[in-house]
């Protein structure tokens, strides 16, 4: 049987679902992990729900209808969850050239107060997080999250935007993960800033996600 574990893992290893306009449905990996992820051409809806349901209610081969307002709405009233947004998946492997992974740590600082905000948010969606800083006060988390996938997070002060530092910490993040793993991240449409520092630091762009809490 698919598991959202195993699709993620086949992202990673670049077998994404197969573009056929389809829609596959799994269970949720935890009670937390309820979401509808779009692919190029597939979408896969993790969720504790009949696949009837989900057919009955989804226009074969019609890729905006299971990420639009309708059939998310069903789902929360279904579920009594609420939707948190709509993210782009980002994805890079880890950093394995011993030199640049240790030139890309230089500088930062693990953490253990976990009193931050940003802290505070990955530890509600995330396991195991480890939190890392700079000297400009910027906060870098990894942990795992959806489908036991390798998430990290970063948050720059507003005094020290638009001076590298979120691209700094998120290529960081490569080099502090086993070398043979991947490290995901998900970005607000809009957050073009986030966007531009996730991608010059080598992440690219596989898909989109809702998750339903």
């Amino acid at each position: 049987m698919t598991t959202l574990a195993e699709i993620l893992r086949g992202v990673e290893a670049g077998a994404f679902p197969i573009s056929d306009l389809g829609v596959t449905v799994v269970s949720a990996p935890s009670t937390r992990e309820w979401c509808v992820m779009a692919f190029t051409g597939h979408i896969v809806i993790a969720a504790d729900v009949d696949e009837a349901w989900v057919a009955e209610r989804l226009p074969a081969g019609d890729m905006l209808a299971p990420t639009a307002p309708p059939f998310l709405t069903a789902l929360t009233e279904l579920s009594g969850r609420q939707v948190h947004g709509l993210d782009a998946m980002l994805l890079a492997p880890a950093i394995t050239d011993p030199v640049e992974r240790a030139d890309a740590v230089i500088g930062l600082e693990e953490f253990t107060d976990h009193d931050h905000p940003r802290v505070l948010r990955a530890l509600e969606f995330r396991d195991d997080v480890r939190v890392y800083g700079d000297p400009s006060g910027s906060v870098m988390t990894i942990g795992y999250g959806v489908g036991r996938r390798t998430e990290c997070s970063v948050e720059v002060p507003e005094s020290a935007r638009g001076q590298g530092h979120g691209r700094r910490l998120v290529q960081a993040a490569r080099a502090l993960i086993p070398t043979d793993a991947h490290i995901w991240a998900q970005v607000s449409p809009g957050n073009a800033a986030s966007f531009r520092a996730f991608l010059a630091a080598g992440y690219r762009i596989v898909g989109s996600e809702t998750l339903l809490f």
